[in-house]
């Protein structure tokens, strides 16, 4: 038995990261890959790092009607940054299709169309149509050089 080369879009919540971009799509790796050629991998599968950051000093009042303040010193304070997690069942960002004219699958993304665009020129495998809110758009595929024709 041969393996799928889709996977229905059960995984359609999984947070990918790309390397070089500073955004993500959300969408089943096996899908998303088919499309381009440097493999997106899951959030999950990236380190979760610990930060720390700094509150300013601030003032505030003690209780409702206080008349005087008092003043909070800055703090440090410590938190995790884990890109795999995803808060509730919202999906951030729009929703984008990509075709071959064979197989059509829909993500989701965080960038903005012209990052989506230049990301998909330089890294497509095959010819591709990219479908969004507002437009269709005929994507190349990327040359041995790493940009569209």
């Amino acid at each position: 038995m041969s393996t799928p080369r889709f996977v229905d879009n059960l995984g359609f919540q999984t947070k990918l990261l790309i390397t070089g971009v500073d955004f993500v799509v959300f969408g089943h790796p096996v899908n998303f890959n088919y499309f381009v050629n440097t493999p997106a991998v899951e959030a999950s599968a990236a380190a979760r790092q610990y930060q720390t950051s700094d509150r300013k000093e601030h003032k505030r009042r003690a209780y409702k009607g206080a008349t005087t303040l008092s003043t909070i010193p800055k703090t440090s304070y410590s938190y995790i940054d884990d890109p795999g997690r995803k808060i509730g069942n919202a999906m951030p960002g729009w929703s984008f299709v990509l075709t071959d004219g064979i197989e059509k699958r829909q993500f989701t993304t965080t960038a903005d169309v012209l990052q989506l665009i230049a990301y998909l020129e330089d890294d497509a495998k095959m010819d591709l149509r990219l479908y969004t809110q507002g437009a269709r758009y005929t994507i190349k595929a990327a040359t041995a050089e790493g940009g569209g024709e």
